[in-house]
């Protein structure tokens, strides 16, 4: 039955009950955030301003499962478990022995992987008593997320949007506000990390973050939600991979390289992480792969320090590899991965040779987004893009070396919203921005001084 199945289906029984936690699993010592202020290792008491003491606790948390609250699950049902597909079509277009299956999250409400994290973060700051949630989002897949959580749990969504996406994704924007979210385009004039930055009207994530952390940080009833880079918002993520190993056991098949995306991590993390639980502890062998932006090529060309999470340093200090913190990347469209640090766990995996980055182009990306829409029929968003184009390069790969190679990738999202960019790119009008040396050495001079890494 498996040789012909394309979708391989699991029911809400199958949603998993409990988040994995790759945390106690990484190689080397775990290197702690530290306080802006200070440069100690910032503990629970130092992001109370701005979390509940809920989502601390799984941030630090060593335990290898942290349950689901049974509210978190409730919210899942409406779109999970998300479906497994075999990429047969784009299999016989490229002609290869590779068997290419992907992981498609666009089904949830938000049309992304973000609810996933939304949803628990919502949850537990209603549960805590707050009344609104400050955020940022790039593309905007995160704050309509957020907006859509909020809206299940009765709290008010503020989101400061980044510029150029604002201006790219309107339709984000009115999803965020049927949802009941108010928005600003970022730098906004409404913050003082806002009014320091007019020099840079498209923005950036960094500020974006500055500004929402600055809210939250004003205000009593307010608290602010993270799309992405935190331990928490990866936990949150792994529903993603539990459900895909148990339907890539389906299949019977197991996969040979794992892809995804990456811009904070936590849609790469999802996928990957219950699968590199089973490598580190030497149950299988496999090959993970994080494809990025040449734009914004954070894993790829970045360097390895602590570095701040925002543009104003209002963030605790983290160890990841890092394009400065105030790099403003170029306005290209996949505004989800315009980040300038990564994950701080998914960059242990990195350094640590677990995991292998790859940066391309946004031309490229986009020609593959459209070979894969005209042949499995689902129009990507420009960040999962970038995984597909990493996919084909694999399954030329396997081609080339006659190896009927098991690739399995993550689709975190529809790119229904993004269609300004696909009419750029089929117009020939799209740009290949690339980040330069000389922003790199300009970057990495700007980097604050803090605790060296071994």
């Amino acid at each position: 039955m498996a040789e012909k199945t394309v979708k391989f289906l699991l029911t809400e029984r199958d949603i998993p009950p409990r988040w994995l936690n790759l945390l106690g699993d990484l190689p080397g010592d775990p290197l702690p955030p530290l306080h802006p202020g200070t440069l100690q290792p910032a503990g629970p008491p130092d992001l109370t301003p701005i979390f509940p003491m809920g989502l601390i606790e799984q941030e630090v948390s060593p335990e290898p499962y942290v349950d689901i609250p049974e509210e978190v699950l409730d919210a899942y049902r409406l779109w999970r478990p998300t479906p497994l597909f075999r990429a047969r079509r784009l299999e016989r277009e490229l002609d290869t022995p590779a068997h290419i299956y992907y992981k498609y999250e666009g089904v949830s409400p938000a049309g992304s992987h973000k609810p996933n994290t939304a949803v628990p973060q919502a949850y537990e700051n209603a549960r805590a008593g707050i009344k609104r949630l400050a955020t940022e989002t790039g593309a905007g897949q995160w704050g309509s997320s957020l907006a859509f959580a909020c809206s299940l749990f009765g709290l008010e969504c503020e989101v400061f949007m980044v510029g150029s996406s604002y201006d790219q994704k309107p339709y984000r924007r009115s999803m965020m506000q049927t949802w009941g979210a108010t928005v600003h385009r970022s730098p906004s004039t409404l913050t003082e990390a806002g009014r320091a930055q007019q020099d840079h009207p498209t923005g950036s994530l960094g500020i974006a973050i500055s500004e929402a952390v600055e809210v939250a940080a004003s205000r009593e009833d307010t608290n602010y939600a993270l799309g992405s880079v935190l331990n928490h918002v990866l936990l949150h993520q792994t529903v993603i991979g539990q459900e895909a190993a148990l339907q890539m056991q389906m299949a019977g098949e197991r996969p040979d390289v794992v892809i995804g995306c990456v811009g904070g991590g936590s849609n790469f993390a999802g996928l990957a992480f219950p699968f590199v639980r089973e490598v580190l502890h030497g149950r299988a062998k496999m090959r993970f792969l994080a494809a990025e932006p040449s734009a914004c090529p954070t894993l790829t060309r970045g360097v390895y320090r602590y570095d701040f999470g925002d543009t104003a340093g209002l963030t605790p200090l983290m160890a990841m590899f890092t394009l400065g913190h105030d790099f403003v990347p170029p306005p290209v469209h996949a505004g989800g991965l315009r980040y300038h640090g990564d994950a701080p766990m998914l960059c242990g995996l990195v350094r640590a040779g677990v995991v292998e980055a790859r940066a391309y182009r946004q031309n490229e990306t986009f020609a593959a987004a459209v070979r894969f829409a005209r042949t499995e029929g689902i129009i990507p968003a420009p960040e999962p893009a970038h995984a597909i184009r990493a996919v084909i390069e694999e399954a030329e790969a396997a081609r080339e070396a006659g190896e009927a190679r098991v690739i399995l990738f993550g689709l975190c999202g529809h790119g229904h919203f993004d269609l300004s960019a696909y009419d750029a790119y089929l117009a020939g009008e799209l740009e290949d921005p690339e980040f330069s040396q000389q922003d790199m050495d300009a970057a990495v001079a700007r980097l604050p001084q803090a605790p060296a890494i071994g």
